[in-house]
């Protein structure tokens, strides 16, 4: 009998595969090598001697393969397992730590820290910067600029700025600075759809400014521009980051005489769509 070699030879090696692809199926997941047995996140935080408000942190990373902090603002992002911690301001702040294993499992743990003194250079200068509260809302004036179209409502943690129609408005506040120190400023800034020719502008001057009048004082500090090139879609981040054109978005200024200054946020444009938020607003001694 004629016997057909090649197409034993195909069963044969079909069988090898069929055999070798379900010895390759396990039974349960956390057997496949895809997870880390006693994977557990676990860190301190031990204060820097001689050092106001700063923080050495320290996971217990033996087990991870990368690890996240959550430094006290609410979000993670991928870090080294020591890393270094300046809370410069009054309050209560939630650490958080991720550690990450095999098969991208994810366990977290947190820690509090309370802060009871500012620190005396890069403490913010910015009073109610969070929007949390009403007495955060208080520190806040707003500045009639246009006489309608363009509205900013404090409320929920966060300022938002609306309307369009060509109109603008501000809101301001005074901080005290010190001759010959330099101070940064920023904030976080989002928008859910973008804006359409619109500007959001940042000022800190010595001049004050004035109901029903536009203001300008000393040069934008920071911005967002749609004919500079950012703004028109979606954005969320430091507005140090999102914002553009350079020579208006450095946020940095050198005070020349001790004493008040104001901080000015104004915006407007044909239309802000969604809007644009804004959290976090500080103003720091560098």
């Amino acid at each position: 009998m004629k016997t057909n070699n090649k197409k034993i030879g195909l069963a044969v090696i079909g069988a090898l595969f069929v055999g070798i692809f379900s010895g390759c199926q396990p039974e349960n997941y956390a057997d496949n090598g895809l997870t880390t047995p006693g994977l557990a996140a676990s860190f301190t935080i031990t204060a820097v001697e001689g050092k106001t408000n700063r923080f050495v942190l320290k996971a217990d990373a033996s087990k991870a393969l990368a690890v996240k902090w959550d430094k006290g603002e609410g979000s993670y992002y991928l870090g080294y397992p020591i890393d270094s911690l300046f809370l410069p301001d009054v309050g209560s702040y939630n650490i958080g730590l991720t550690v990450v294993g095999k098969g991208g499992v994810e366990v977290k743990a947190t820690k509090n820290v309370v802060i009871t003194t500012p620190d005396p250079k890069a403490g913010n200068l910015i009073l109610g910067g969070k929007f949390d509260t009403a007495d955060d809302i208080s520190k806040w004036t707003v500045l009639t600029i246009s006489a309608s179209g363009t509205t900013w409502t404090l409320a929920d943690g966060r300022a938002t700025v609306t309307g369009g129609g060509w109109n603008q408005q501000g809101i301001y506040q005074t901080i005290n600075v010190v001759a010959g120190r330099t101070y940064k400023i920023d904030m976080s800034a989002s928008s859910t759809s973008g804006v359409s020719n619109t500007w959001f502008e940042t000022y800190c001057s010595y001049t004050a400014p004035v109901q029903n009048n536009d203001y300008s004082a000393d040069g934008i500090k920071r911005n967002i521009n749609t004919w500079d090139g950012c703004g028109a879609s979606a954005f969320s981040g430091k507005i140090s980051s999102v914002g553009c054109n350079a020579s208006k978005n450095g946020g940095t200024f050198t005070a020349t005489t001790t004493g008040v200054m104001y901080f000015v946020i104004k915006c407007g444009g044909e239309d802000l769509k969604d809007g644009i938020s804004i959290d976090n607003v500080e103003v720091r001694g560098q």
